[in-house]
Order: structure tokens, then sequence, then C-alpha cells
């Protein structure tokens, strides 16, 4: 039971962390960098993929409840957006980071950082693929897949490796899914 409460307020933490790092901007010289991705993948490495999924289900919750925790705002219109599968994606992206987190039990920054680059590979291909089809059947804005790929990820994919590296070292650091720890 605390263990369960405790896994429930952490997920709320990071609800709250992937809110305040969809405002933090950081200007970049082709697009800004925001901190968002990086809490999916903390949350992903330091929850498991229980917690991490459902820290990210609560922050798409808000969302679509009509908060304004979406870098565009929020409400069920962000549903019609054409970055809502990166939406989705931070779901199935801390879910598998936390899956492969899980799998050692030792502490190793390797580890970690490729349980990040799993969960970032879940969250392209449901972003780009998202952004492919709102273009091309909702918009009516015909792009390939290969063009939505140079718009949806290319620009983006620095940035998420400077925080799939930073969420594995403060992962190292703080000792990694909370899942496999013992509360007493």
């Amino acid at each position: 039971m605390r263990q369960r409460l405790r896994l429930m307020i952490l997920a709320s933490l990071f609800a709250v962390l992937t809110v305040v790092g969809s405002y933090i901007r950081i200007p970049f010289p082709v697009v800004p960098l925001t901190l968002q991705v990086f809490f999916v993948y903390l949350a992903g490495v330091l929850l498991g993929s229980r917690g991490a999924l459902l820290s990210q289900l609560l922050y798409i919750a808000m969302g679509l409840l009509g908060l304004p925790v979406f870098t565009v705002g929020g409400g069920l219109q962000a549903v019609m957006r054409p970055t809502f599968g990166f939406i989705v994606g931070f779901a199935a992206a801390a879910y598998v980071t936390g899956l492969v987190a899980e799998r050692r039990r030792t502490p190793s920054f390797g580890h970690y950082l490729l349980a990040c680059l799993a969960g970032m590979t879940c969250l392209y291909v449901l972003g780009v693929t998202g952004l492919y089809l709102n273009l091309n059947w909702l918009v009516g804005k015909e792009i390939s897949f290969l063009g939505a790929l140079r718009i949806g990820a290319l620009p983006f994919l620095p940035g998420d490796l400077v925080k799939a590296v930073g969420a594995a070292a403060l992962a190292v650091r703080v000792g990694g899914p909370m899942s496999q720890r013992r509360v007493g």
C-alpha cells in the first residue's frame, strides 16, 4: 500500500514536471529546446514503466481536460493538432524507457542511456507518424513520410540526444528505477 501511494505521488510529481518542462524554452538556432522530453525520459529511468506511464497519462489527461499544460495550451482540440502524436508518444516513450531501465538492477549510465534511446525511438515513431497522418488527412497538405521525418524529427534530434544523456547521467546519480526500491 505504501509503495503504491509513493508511486502515485511520484507519478503526479513527474506529470507536473512535464508541464513545467513545456514552459521552459532554451533558444537554439533551429528550434527552441523545451524540457518536456527530458522529464519523460527521467520519469522512465526513475519511476520504472508503470510509474512513468502513469505520469504521462496524467499529463495528457490534464491537457485534454482543458488545463493549459501542452506547449500550445490544452483542451480536446489538441487532438487535431499535427503534433499530438508526439504527446501520445510521451506516454509510450516513458513506458518503454522504464521497461528497459527495469531490466537491470545495477545502475549503469550506458544502460540508462539505452533505455532513453529506446524511449526516444517510440516517441519519434508515434510523433512523426501522427504528424504525417494529420498533415495528409486532416490538414490536406500532402507530405511524404520522409518529409514528415525531416520537419518532425531531424531538427529536434540533437536536443533530444542531449536530454537523453542528461537523464541517464542523473539516473545513475539517483539510483535508477524507484519501483525496484523497497519503502521502509
